[in-house]
């Protein structure tokens, strides 16, 4: 759950620093397809177990962001290695629904800091990579964060037509 959130302006970008608590999520992997080859199909994974498709066929309610974690190589192209996650609803943190299938896990993620960014569209991995740059120039060279991997985040359904909103998030490191 998020704790606290504050907006900053650097570089002609505004962005918000937000903690978020420890808790647990659904999370489906991949290794070996690209972004836009295997996205879809894991975040119907795991929106159809947050739907009822597990083993109490309790349908847990809304649960967004879905949360991309991406790999970048160095010259920014995601790798084709990518963990998608939803957070369980509050209501489930104690005891979430076993998954019927395999590929999902249910894993306690720590509290972290993020760097966030937010725009609009439909977003694929040029949007997300764009706008991962556009953060990283605004926080410069000295700001604490993780640079070999950061969170891709959609709040919306994937049919939704308009006013989509979509984030980056940039992992804040200890200084």
């Amino acid at each position: 759950m998020e704790k606290l959130r504050s907006t900053w302006w650097a570089n002609g970008v505004s962005f918000e620093v937000r903690r978020y608590d420890a808790a647990k999520y659904a999370a489906v992997y991949s290794e070996g397809r690209t972004y836009e080859q295997v996205i879809g199909e894991l975040v119907r994974k795991l929106l159809t177990y947050i739907g009822g498709n597990n083993e109490q066929g309790e349908a847990m309610g809304i649960a967004f962001p879905i949360i991309i974690t991406v790999y970048p190589r160095n010259d920014g192209v995601f790798s084709r290695r990518l963990a998608v996650g939803i957070r369980i609803p509050n209501a489930y943190q104690q005891d979430p629904p076993a998954p019927t299938d395999s590929t999902i896990r249910v894993e306690e993620r720590p509290g972290m800091t993020v760097y966030a960014l937010q725009f609009g569209g439909f977003a694929g991995e040029s949007e997300y990579r764009a706008e991962a740059a556009r953060l990283t120039r605004a926080l410069g060279e000295t700001t604490p964060f993780q640079r070999k991997q950061y969170f891709c985040c959609s709040y919306d359904p994937p049919l939704k037509p308009y006013g989509r909103r979509n984030e980056v998030w940039l992992l804040q490191e200890d200084p």
